[in-house]
């Protein structure tokens, strides 16, 4: 399942960001000096995940900045995917664990204000990649990130999308010579997510 992202990584790796996304970053990461840690379940939608839940938890330290986001821009469009992962294997944003387990650091994590007063918050990170894709060598390792978005309200809660497997590209479009971020899922769909505690 193939799909083309405009907004989810545009946000995520700061492609571009008119001032009110701007200002809604800096403001984010200024208004909060303490962990935001959130509680959710995650639930797969078709294939073999289909209707399997799972909660997690989700811990916010910080937001990346702009300049860093750009510098992570640069690292994908220079050394393509394999730059990108070794970029973002350094950055420690926040951490996530999946019913109760250990957890995985979230490399990036960008956040912005909706047009309706929601806070969007995209999340990047290496995915969990399990023994048998380590000793097989299948083809699922060819895409290392794992990517959510989530819109939350003033209270906290919320719902969101999350992708387990992708792979990333930065490609010029044929026809218009604009430069863009793909994203490739890795023959699934992104799961739903639902946030229901802020603590």
């Amino acid at each position: 399942m193939r799909k083309i992202i405009t907004l989810v990584i545009l946000c995520g790796l700061a492609l571009c960001w008119n001032s009110n996304a701007a200002s809604a970053q800096s403001q984010a990461a200024e208004e909060a000096p303490r962990p935001e840690v959130f509680t959710g379940t995650v639930i797969g939608i078709g294939g073999r995940m289909g209707g399997v839940s799972r909660t997690f938890t989700l811990t916010i330290n910080g937001y990346t900045s702009d300049e860093e986001a750009k510098r992570l821009l640069d690292e994908l469009k220079e050394f393509k995917q394999d730059g990108l992962l070794k970029a973002v294997k350094k950055l420690k944003m926040g951490r996530v664990s999946v019913n109760g387990q250990t957890g995985k650091d979230v490399n990036v994590i960008r956040a912005s204000e909706t047009e309706d007063g929601k806070r969007r918050i995209v999340l990047l990170f290496e995915r969990w990649i399990n023994m048998y894709e380590l000793r097989e060598g299948t083809r699922s390792r060819d895409y290392p990130f794992s990517i959510a978005e989530l819109y939350l309200d003033k209270d906290g809660k919320g719902t969101g999308s999350f992708i387990a497997a992708a792979r990333i590209k930065f490609v010029v479009d044929k026809k218009t010579g604009k430069p863009t971020v793909e994203l490739e899922n890795f023959g699934m769909y992104p799961a739903h997510v639902v946030i229901t505690k802020r603590n």
